[in-house]
């Protein structure tokens, strides 16, 4: 194992995928960016801060509440969402499921809200509360009641609560449709997570659980159901990603045991492979007609399969063009830069990085001396990568053949949230503020 040197001192990809709107320089408009791989592929965000100099913070907002969701911007606002306690103390309400172990009971009601930031100076522009209700299952410790991120067309922002919405809102804030689809119960009370997912006017929302899963599209013009498909799985946390493959969106979702393709137009299953974990949380990443998942609790299992001609069942077949069995990713998604693949060993600071082709790993694993326990995902811009633990320190290091590291940074506050890149600004969501950091 490697430990990378200190030092002081791109590749974007063509991965042409789901989002279909804006421009890529200035916004990071949903869950894991412009091209849903982690990658901002014209910013230019800061190297260098320290909250305790007092260097590199534009500014620090408090937010109220508590929530694990990515910032996501647009133009000069940023979009989030919280959870915020109210009313009188109740008695813990556990889920009472078999097994659970929700170490996060509810104790009070909540209210479920969306808020957006100005960009240039922090001021909370408006909060609305979409919905108040006193949950039915409490979480994990290391979870929140708002963790699934929003996702913005530029036009309205797309909040996603689980059991408590899925709400339209437009850019002040006024609700423009909201649907119910259910009550989710998460495996062992873990808390709800995945993230929607936008291809032009299709919003889809997975919805993996205990009970009957199902996936859904939804118009997102007026949030009409566009087709629902059940689905044969248990609990899960990744957000879908779609891709245009050979002319045709194709919606992929990773689940338990199991990936698989869908045509976005009809919801028909088109493809399945097996060999990935129980407890699937890592999103997948596409690019040139392959895609790549990850996996790591009862079983650590990464595939990168290749979609040219893949029907049916092509779990073992020669569409599987590598898999890896050792320090595979749990809850941190993968980095899709160039082409390489970077992603973390289970949770903690032991960091790996392959070869999108052949997944080889011509160097590492590397161990991040200054990281520890890590459940944000990694980012990457302007050929440097971007990993943030949960104590709130994020280590920065080279894209190139021998990683440097180029900065140590500290903020005060532990973060879970991933971080959201656009233009020169980093946005990172600590467990009382968002933090605005640039150069200064």
């Amino acid at each position: 194992m490697i430990m990378l040197p200190n030092s002081r001192t791109v590749l974007t990809t063509c991965l042409l995928l789901t989002y279909g709107v804006g421009h890529a320089a200035d916004n990071w408009p949903q869950w894991r960016g412009p091209l849903a791989t982690g990658e901002a592929p014209d910013a230019d965000p800061p190297v260098a801060w320290n909250e305790e100099e007092g260097t590199g913070i534009r500014w620090k907002t408090e937010i109220p509440g508590r929530g694990h969701s990515t910032p996501v911007v647009w133009g000069d606002r940023i979009f989030l969402t919280t959870a915020i306690p109210f009313g009188e103390k109740l008695e813990p309400k556990f889920s009472g499921r078999p097994g659970a172990h929700d170490n996060l009971p509810v104790t009070r009601r909540h209210k479920f809200v969306v808020l957006a930031v100005d960009r240039t100076n922090g001021k909370i522009l408006w909060q609305n509360v979409v919905h108040q209700r006193l949950p039915h299952e409490g979480a994990h410790n290391s979870a929140s009641l708002a963790s699934a991120s929003p996702i913005t067309d530029g036009e309205h922002v797309f909040a996603f609560f689980g059991s408590y919405g899925l709400y339209c809102l437009d850019y002040e804030g006024k609700v423009v449709w909201n649907k119910q689809l259910g009550t989710m119960f998460t495996k062992h009370g873990h808390g709800e997570g995945a993230s929607p997912v936008l291809h032009g006017n299709t919003l889809v929302v997975n919805w993996d659980h205990e009970d009957q899963s199902f996936v859904i599209a939804i118009d997102k013009r007026t949030g009409e159901t566009l087709w629902r498909i059940n689905r044969d799985e248990v609990t899960s946390w990744a957000t879908p990603i779609v891709i245009d493959h050979e002319g045709r969106p194709q919606l992929i979702i990773s689940g338990t045991g199991r990936v698989r393709g869908y045509d976005l137009g009809t919801g028909k299953a088109i493809w399945g492979c097996g060999g990935l974990s129980a407890n699937v949380v890592a999103s997948p990443v596409a690019a040139d007609g392959m895609v790549f998942v990850g996996s790591s609790y009862d079983t650590r299992n990464m595939l990168a399969i290749r979609l040219a001609g893949a029907k049916g069942d092509i779990t073992a077949s020669d569409h599987v063009v590598w898999s890896r069995r050792r320090g595979t990713p749990y809850v941190p998604s993968l980095l899709l830069y160039g082409d390489s693949l970077y992603f973390l060993s289970h949770y903690q600071g032991i960091l790996s990085r392959v070869k999108t082709k052949t997944g080889e790993e011509p160097i590492g694993p590397f161990r991040l001396g200054a990281i520890r326990n890590v459940y944000a995902s990694p980012v990457a811009a302007a050929n440097r990568v971007y990993i943030t633990d949960l104590d709130g320190t994020t280590l920065v290091i080279s894209h190139e053949e021998v990683p440097r590291v180029i900065a140590v940074n500290r903020l005060n506050e532990g973060i879970s949230a991933s971080s959201a890149i656009a233009g020169k600004e980093m946005f990172l969501r600590g467990t009382q503020s968002l933090y605005c950091l640039a150069a200064e």
